[in-house]
């Protein structure tokens, strides 16, 4: 949420166009060696609400605040390829990287904040200024946040309701004007009958998983993870609980993706869990019991006790632990669990294998919070980070990807579809493939 809503607020140095490739946004690049990019800020960007053009100071602080330790940011793991940064006059900055890294403009996604706003301890209460279609315009940052457009003062509040219900009542009654996701699969079913109401669906790229402590001696067993892959029954679940909407996942990128490929995975077979059990010292006289650990969200939960339901079928004793989303979370981050299910929002680029999969990318170097470690696939990685041919990238990825998928460090499930549930009066809103909110830049209104 707050990483859709800081692109409404603040514009990168690069974005994606819709096949996922990158793109200038406020600068554009050129490559002067594997090791050195070259990045001239476009004359025509947006400037700060201030009145302010960006320049590279502040490119150059907002990188140095990322890359600095004390600082914390999610982004360093990614970006402490950067070696050093280097001006040339006000509009240009070379950034100079560890090793080679042909994907390197790709990951410049991080909003661009004035320097002057980074200056000492930054300010939690008051968003810097920013250079996005909206700025920041009130609210109490816990339930509500009004966001105002720039080009002509429409105003945007982003209200806070943690029960589905509430929000299903708020959308009727004119409260607010549009839901995207956040809704049971049946509400949106009862909405399309709703008049003044539009439904849409469109296809999405967020990647659910089930995941795995690979240090737990249990979940660490690779038989014990393939039969939890082939005793789950994904397709009943798509077609029944998410109603069709939601497609079968194999990796961690959909196969529309320029990295994507289609891969034969694990087809729901109970006899083939079954085996796979018993060659690991479980049957019915000494079943298999795992802990499950998931948010307390109502649909989650639904979908962790069908999980339960079928693993139980092949023998397999699911404990559901269920509990607010930041004592999960924090459980997830660091490692205390033995199996939980999540997904990956807005992955577009091959950094995400690292920050992922690779052994250096333990928390909190990295996201790899299964405690994955392959020397296989720590080489796949390094070595399409290090191929200057694209071709010779992906054929890396490719295999990788193939590999992850043989050993399982997390169980593919799904690419959930976006739902939108909006009143009539509102137009121009798009979904985006990974779930954003820029289609608020170009909303409009018409009279009933």
């Amino acid at each position: 949420m707050s990483s859709r809503i800081g692109r409404l607020l603040y514009q990168p140095l690069v974005d994606f166009d819709d096949s996922q490739r990158p793109v200038p946004r406020l600068a554009r690049w050129e490559k002067l060696t594997p090791q050195r990019y070259r990045f001239h800020i476009d004359e025509a960007a947006a400037p700060f609400s201030t009145g302010r053009n960006v320049t590279v100071e502040d490119i150059v602080a907002t990188y140095a605040f990322v890359l600095d330790p004390a600082n914390g940011s999610p982004h360093r793991s990614v970006l402490s390829v950067i070696e050093r940064m280097e001006t040339r006059g006000e509009s240009t900055v070379d950034f100079v990287i560890a090793r080679p890294d042909a994907h390197f403009p790709a990951y410049l996604t991080v909003g661009i904040v004035p320097a002057e706003s980074l200056q000492g301890i930054p300010r939690k209460d008051t968003p810097p200024p920013g250079n996005g279609p909206f700025i920041a315009d009130g609210g109490d940052g816990r339930t509500t946040l009004r966001l105002v457009r720039r080009r002509d003062g429409q105003a945007v509040e982003l209200v806070a309701a943690r029960d589905p219900l509430v929000r299903l009542l708020k959308l009727l009654r004119g409260e607010v004007h549009l839901v995207q996701n956040d809704l049971p699969p049946e509400l949106f079913g009862y909405l399309a009958d709703e008049a003044g109401i539009d439904v849409v669906s469109a296809r999405g790229t967020n990647f659910s998983y089930l995941g795995f402590n690979l240090e737990d001696p249990v979940t660490g067993d690779l038989r014990v993870r393939r039969a939890i892959a082939h005793a789950i029954d994904r397709e009943a679940i798509i077609q029944h609980l998410f109603r069709g909407r939601a497609t079968l996942a194999s990796s961690l990128f959909p196969p529309t993706h320029w990295l994507g490929l289609p891969l034969e995975d694990y087809p729901h077979d109970i006899d083939r869990a079954r085996k796979l059990l018993a060659d690991a010292g479980y049957r019915d006289e000494s079943p298999l019991q795992l802990e499950y650990k998931t948010s307390s969200d109502p649909f989650r939960l639904r979908v962790a006790t069908i999980l339960q339901a079928q693993l139980a079928r092949a023998g397999i004793q699911l404990e559901l632990r269920s509990y607010d989303w930041g004592t999960f979370y924090g459980d997830i981050k660091t490692g205390n669990f033995q199996m939980y299910s999540l997904a990956w929002v807005g992955m577009k680029t091959p950094d995400s294998f690292r920050y992922l999969f690779h052994s250096g990318s333990v928390p909190p170097e990295g996201a790899n919070r299964g405690r994955y470690r392959s020397d296989l696939a720590d080489r796949f990685i390094e070595a399409g980070e290090a191929a200057t041919d694209t071709a010779e990238g992906i054929a890396y990825y490719q295999r990788l990807q193939q590999l992850l998928l043989d050993e399982l460090p997390y169980v593919p499930l799904w690419y959930e579809d976006h739902v939108l549930a909006i009143r009539d009066e509102v137009t121009g809103y798009g979904l985006a493939p990974d779930g954003n909110y820029d289609g608020l830049a170009h909303i409009g209104w018409t009279s009933r």
